[in-house]
């Protein structure tokens, strides 16, 4: 049950996709890695979501992999009355960290420092940004008073983005750092990290993940501006970027988050770091049974760019039918890969002292498979970082990485064009390359006469950095 295809498909799991018989029709479609937002659901069904996939796993063969999405410092409403009220153009609005029933004039914001943080004229945006206000005075203790710009139905619990503002909440909420125990204990591969700011969020983050003695990595979604102006930073300290359009369309002019988008994939290329498109990419599936050629567009410009994943929200989550958008998307990023300029990227690589030779091996090996018509670039990691750098390139040739570390096996779910198999057989280098070279042949991934690289450590025993690249012939 191999799909061919190099992008990487995530889907975000809820009530439409808990099933068994759903994620398994999921995942034979093409899904790669499932999404938990931890902004929904309890810890028990989650941990029973979690253990239906890997029970799948286990059962197919397949090393999809999870991403606990945490929900972040997220600003929202309170109760309002009767779930609804309309607010009006010109409407004065209060809006107060204490606790109350919210109507036309009066509503609770989860935001403690919201008064303290907010100065005249900053511009207010609730429900991804169909309501606008601006604020025309602040008590800085509680209360904030606001003039509605744009008006319309103000809902209970929506949304609510601060563009101009310096938020001082911090990255981690209480909630977060709840979920975030619950996650590892779970043996969760990826962690997303919300609202990044600054480089010390992730690191923060890394901490507390190191010292519970995980590996698991961290996905730093990019949908705040602050985080944009330490772009680079916060892409040389983190293990994954996530495009996440939503939140990062409301809090920046819209027209520019293409720009933004194509920026970030090119610099995550660059540092061999993975990159997620996320947000409203096939969402008029979550009724309709097909995409609008819209969305088949944005799919295809997000392969196009150079994404390693695109991302389902609420289409696999709540929508009708979440196996046939993933079939949809599927069926999108494989025709798109016939294209050949997408291949073979010439890139600027951002390289560490430590590991110079490593990387230039990685490039050496890509560039050598295309003049050489390689069929297969084999790789032997227990980090992955080898396979993170030669999937950065985007080869022609298909990617194999064997391991013995099986986290890692289900980890490279999100990092394009990669195929994991487990081994442990370390005995010499030649060995090991004709083994794999003999399990490669038997799994139907190569043939008599197609030329494979071999990029390993020298001596193979002692798993270092790779020193090494070989070219054989099947």
């Amino acid at each position: 049950m191999t799909i061919k295809k190099k992008t990487k498909i995530v889907a975000t799991l809820g009530p439409a996709s808990s099933t068994t018989e759903e994620l398994e029709r999921m995942i034979s479609e093409g899904v790669n890695i499932c999404r938990i937002n931890f902004s929904h659901g309890d810890h028990g069904k989650l941990a029973e979501l979690i253990e239906r996939v890997r029970e799948i796993n286990g059962r197919l063969g397949t090393h999809v992999g999870i991403l606990a999405d945490l929900q972040g410092p997220k600003i929202r409403l309170g109760e309002v009355q009767d779930g609804e009220v309309m607010i009006h153009e010109g409407d004065e609005l209060i809006m107060t960290d204490q606790p109350c029933m919210g109507n036309a004039n009066r509503v609770h914001i989860t935001y403690k420092d919201f008064a303290k943080d907010v100065a005249v004229g900053d511009n207010v945006l609730i429900d991804d940004g169909k309501l606008v206000l601006s604020v025309k005075a602040t008590d800085k203790v509680s209360e904030v008073t606001l003039v509605v710009k744009f008006g319309g139905p103000m809902r209970s619990k929506k949304g609510v983005n601060l563009p101009n503002t310096d938020v001082s909440m911090p990255s981690l909420t209480e909630k977060d750092l709840k979920d975030l125990d619950f996650a590892l204990q779970q043996g969760v591969e990826w962690i997303g990290l919300s609202f990044v700011r600054c480089t010390a969020d992730i690191i923060d983050l890394r901490e507390r993940i190191r010292l519970v003695q995980s590996r698991a990595r961290i996905v730093a979604k990019i949908e705040k501006p602050e985080a944009l102006r330490e772009l680079d930073m916060i892409i040389d300290e983190t293990d994954a970027v996530m495009v996440a359009r939503g939140d990062l369309g409301v809090e920046v002019p819209m027209e520019q988050v293409p720009v933004i988008q194509k920026l970030i994939v090119k610099k995550c290329l660059n540092a061999g770091k993975p990159v997620i498109i996320a947000t409203q990419m096939m969402e008029s599936m979550i009724t309709n049974p097909s995409p609008t050629r819209a969305e088949v567009n944005d799919v295809a410009n997000a392969v196009l760019d150079g994404a390693d994943a695109v991302m389902l929200s609420g289409e696999t989550s709540v929508g009708n039918h979440p196996h046939l958008v993933v079939r949809a998307m599927t069926s999108i990023i494989t025709y798109i890969e016939t294209y050949e300029d997408i291949y073979h990227r010439r890139l600027t690589p951002t390289r560490k002292k430590d590991r110079v030779i490593a990387d230039a091996i990685c490039q050496s090996a890509v560039t050598l498979a295309e003049e050489t018509g390689t069929k297969a670039i084999i790789t032997m990691s227990n980090s992955g970082y080898t396979s993170f750098r030669i999937s950065s390139y985007r080869p022609k040739a298909d990617v194999f990485v064997f391991t013995d570390n099986k986290m890692l096996l289900n980890t490279l779910g999100l990092v394009w064009g990669v195929n994991g198999y487990y081994y442990d057989k370390y005995v010499s280098t030649d060995h090991t390359i004709a083994d794999i070279r003999l399990r490669l042949k038997q799994n139907g991934h190569v043939r008599e006469g197609d030329r494979m690289i071999n990029v390993a450590s020298m001596p193979i025993t002692e798993k270092g950095q790779a020193n090494m690249l070989k070219l054989t012939e099947v």
